[in-house]
């Protein structure tokens, strides 16, 4: 069975970080190109940031400076660390599996989200 999942939302404070995970079950990670999405209510989904097959990572330029992507092999996991938040990136994130990052919507594999609220 071909699934990601996704963990590490909760609450947190204006400024404070939090880590999410993308975890792979049934398929490489590795091989693909994996995003992460977030969409608020009301809002339009909005790419976030991205780590290519070949290790390059791009990212929104709302938050470049702030969030970091990355990827361990051997754990079938892709990682975005968010540091300084804001109450306006509250929104659900999830990640998917692409053929490229520019080609997220065309997305193969896609997670269940995880919640993030900044709120003080």
């Amino acid at each position: 069975q071909f699934q990601l999942v996704e963990s590490g939302g909760g609450l947190v404070q204006p400024g404070g970080s939090l880590r999410l995970s993308c975890a792979a079950s049934g398929f490489t990670l590795e091989y693909y190109a994996i995003g992460w999405l977030r969409q608020a209510p009301g809002k339009e989904r909005e790419e976030v940031s991205c780590i290519a097959s070949d290790g390059g990572a791009f990212y929104a330029d709302s938050v470049k400076g702030r969030f970091t992507i990355s990827r361990v092999n051997y754990e079938n996991t892709v990682y975005l660390q968010m540091n300084s938040l804001k109450p306006e990136e509250t929104a659900v994130y999830y990640c998917v599996a692409a053929a490229l990052c520019s080609t997220l919507d065309e997305y193969d594999y896609r997670g269940q989200g995880t919640q993030v609220t900044v709120s003080s």
